[in-house]
């Protein structure tokens, strides 16, 4: 996790190697199965200007960030995902105004790369992971 000095701010290196291998990779083996439905609601998010910066907040229970898109068991898959972006994070406080723009520097091109907040546990966190290709 970055540090800052405000409370108020929540920004994880991307993909960093404190992230839990294990969750990591349940995480990416559910991922695949929602990818092609990221993937397009990030693109109507973008493309319909509700933001550039889409953010699909998972987890195992039920949190209250962003619009339920995909529930647990919808597409086999054993996580919620939640439609979100930046404005949302900044408004809810999950992301300091002073650190705006870090996070954008840090946000990965969102045709290629899905962002993803996972809470899961005592972890709460950004990760990048790609879009599978076609």
């Amino acid at each position: 996790m970055i540090n800052h000095s405000n409370e108020n701010t929540l920004l994880d290196d991307a993909n960093s190697y404190d992230v839990n291998k294990v969750l990591m990779g349940t995480v990416s083996s559910d991922f695949v199965k929602v990818a092609d439905q990221l993937k397009e609601a990030s693109y109507q998010i973008r493309k319909r200007g509700f933001s550039e910066y889409p953010v699909f907040v998972t987890s195992r229970r039920d949190v209250p960030v962003g619009q339920l898109l995909i529930g647990v068991e919808d597409l086999d898959n054993q996580w919620n995902y939640r439609a979100s972006f930046l404005d949302e994070f900044i408004q809810r406080g999950l992301i300091g105004a002073e650190s705006v723009e870090l996070w954008k520097e840090n946000y990965n091109k969102p045709d290629e790369y899905c962002c993803l907040f996972v809470i899961h546990g005592d972890f709460a966190g950004f990760i990048y992971i790609p879009y599978p290709e076609d």
